[in-house]
């Protein structure tokens, strides 16, 4: 019998204040689950989706080892493949907010151990304009935060160097025009934030109750925060966002398969933690149940 094939695609630079000797254990249960392992470690931004898309097609399953960020580019490679293999990931970063949502250990030796005892399962991928992704693409307040922690910050500091880095937001805190149609309803207006998910936690700063969130269904929660008119207003739009009201006449949530967006500002976005630049139009669809994992 042919013996199944296993690439670690290990980003060494993600959470570098943990031990990567738990890896060696990971291997050690992968081979003995029958994988034949190949472990390629990163040495640039990029890197990691240029091994998964040259490479991917060559194994039956492909694991990410380090954070959202690399999960991202292995995906991106992954997409750009006729035949993809089973995805796999080890969260290994500083803030891993999609392994948050579907509760996978930190630890790479407990993760390696379900992973391995799970069934396939499908997952949605997120295309923005060219680009993929997996759990969200955002904009506006906070948006930079998720890029913009440096990731020494990130390493010492974790979630709360997000924190940190959305404060500094605050001083510039700025509304942006934008059209957007999402599933044909129209929007034309004021926002200081925008989000399309698929995950309970958006840039790790809000967060959604597990019941709205389906991975494989073809449809992305989509949070906008309207810029408020008046101090009252204000008060309402936080007291909604504290509280996880997201169904409040204050904010605009919906779940969508895609949307169309126009903007004349410089927007800037951030797709899994990854800077974006700004462009005047972006398309964002969902590409159902686009890749099988072990998750």
């Amino acid at each position: 019998m042919t013996q199944k094939k296993l690439l670690f695609i290990v980003n060494p630079r993600a959470g570098r204040s943990k031990s990567r000797s738990p890896l060696f254990d990971v291997i050690a249960l992968c081979s003995e689950a029958g994988y034949l392992v190949s472990v390629h470690k990163t040495t640039a931004p990029g890197d990691a989706t240029r091994t998964a898309q040259r490479e991917g097609s060559n194994y039956d399953l492909v694991v990410a080892v380090g954070g959202d960020g690399t999960l991202n580019e292995v995906i991106t490679g992954l997409m750009n493949l006729e035949q993809r293999p089973l995805l796999g990931y080890l969260p290994q970063g500083s803030t891993n907010d999609f392994a948050a949502s579907l509760h996978i250990s930190d630890h790479p030796v407990t993760a390696a151990m379900s992973m391995l005892r799970s069934a396939p399962r499908a997952l949605d991928i997120g295309r923005w304009n060219e680009r993929s992704f997996v759990y969200v693409a955002s904009f506006g307040a906070f948006t930079r935060t998720s890029y913009a922690a440096s990731q020494a910050a990130k390493n010492a500091l974790g979630h709360f160097a997000y924190i940190l880095e959305g404060v500094k937001d605050l001083n510039t805190l700025r509304p942006y025009h934008i059209r957007l149609t999402a599933d044909g309803e129209v929007l034309d207006g004021e926002y200081l934030f925008g989000a399309v998910c698929n995950s309970t936690s958006i840039g790790g700063l809000m967060k959604l109750s597990p019941e709205r969130v389906v991975l494989d269904d073809g449809k992305f929660e989509m949070l906008l925060i309207p810029n408020p008119k008046n101090p009252l207003e204000l008060q309402n739009l936080l007291l909604a966002l504290v509280n996880q009201q997201y169904d409040s006449p204050e904010l605009i949530f919906r779940h969508v398969s895609s949307l169309h967006l126009e903007t004349e500002e410089e927007l800037p976005w951030s797709l899994d933690g990854e800077y974006a630049p700004s462009v005047p139009v972006v398309n964002i669809e969902n590409r159902c149940r686009a890749l099988s994992t072990l998750l």
